[in-house]
């Protein structure tokens, strides 16, 4: 094992311009690979958190008394498709209208409790069931108006799996090229060193003798571009991060925890040794018949 570790650095410090040209593609492909991921990872979390949050908005009349509410409530919660219900006073609904005007203080002057309507906000166990929930509390006594968010969950489930299917295609595709990428350079190197290999041949040497320093070269490649692309994205997070914070607002997005960029590393660096030490494997394999 010694030997191949000695030789496979022997093959990159003797073709450092190829050596680098690898690891330079790679790296790119990898970093798109990287920020798609993230793209996909983030879309799937902003779908958990619209699909957590209240999604009908249920507004009563100044006439609809509390005994009136509660029942509608419990009527609503007895539903298979609720997840949840919570009931907001016109006290409440007073504070949270002042937390959200709090720096426009004429609005504040113009609000009282006794203009605002309680509400009901109900969360579906999913976004199928929203549109009947809506329909049944609809025609309940006392109910002025009902808004349910079906377009933007529906419009985020559909970006999502877009996404996701879009994701798959292409990280298929750069799996694809960057093996192409290390086969390409690893047959060359092999087909420059036909007649050193036909000797060690002659000699006596095994397969893995042979093929060894070319698949852990291989494996260089591979985990160095991705561990360089990993590095990347990490920082252009870090640099974007103020302004992602502040386009997303209450969303729970940034900052991303460190352990899930380590794991995103650790999947990277293996998934960078296979890539290169399958193409390295058929680059020897087909070359050296």
């Amino acid at each position: 094992m010694k030997k191949s570790f000695t030789t496979t650095y022997r093959h990159i410090r003797r073709t450092p311009y190829q050596a680098l040209s690898a690891i330079t593609v790679l790296t790119v492909t990898f970093f798109i690979a990287t920020l798609y991921f993230l793209v996909m990872a983030g879309s799937e979390k902003v779908l958990r958190y619209f699909e957590t949050r209240p999604q009908v908005t249920v507004f009563f009349q100044d006439e609809a008394q509390k005994d009136q509410i509660d029942a509608l409530r419990a009527k609503i919660r007895s539903n298979p498709g609720v997840s949840d219900v919570k009931y907001i006073s016109k006290e409440e609904a007073l504070t949270i209208y002042r937390e959200q005007n709090k720096d426009e203080p004429l609005l504040l002057e113009m609000v009282t409790a006794d203009i605002l309507p309680a509400s009901l906000e109900i969360s579906a166990t999913n976004v199928s069931n929203l549109s009947e929930i809506a329909k049944i509390v609809g025609q309940e006594p006392g109910v002025e108006e009902v808004v349910y968010q079906e377009d933007v969950i529906n419009a985020l489930t559909g970006w999502t799996r877009g996404v996701r299917i879009a994701g798959v295609a292409l990280l298929s595709f750069l799996s694809a090229t960057s093996m192409l990428i290390i086969l390409i350079i690893i047959g060359l190197k092999i087909s420059s060193r036909k007649v050193e290999i036909e000797i060690l041949k002659l000699l006596g040497a095994t397969n893995w003798y042979i093929i060894g320093p070319y698949i852990l070269e291989g494996v260089f490649y591979g985990v160095l571009g991705a561990f360089f692309a990993w590095g990347a994205a990490y920082v252009l997070i870090l640099y974007t991060t103020p302004f992602l914070i502040s386009f997303l607002g209450e969303i729970p997005l940034i900052p991303i925890p460190f352990v899930f960029m380590a794991m995103l590393l650790a999947g990277l660096l293996i998934f960078g040794a296979v890539i290169g030490s399958l193409a390295s494997l058929i680059a020897a394999r087909r070359f050296l018949r």
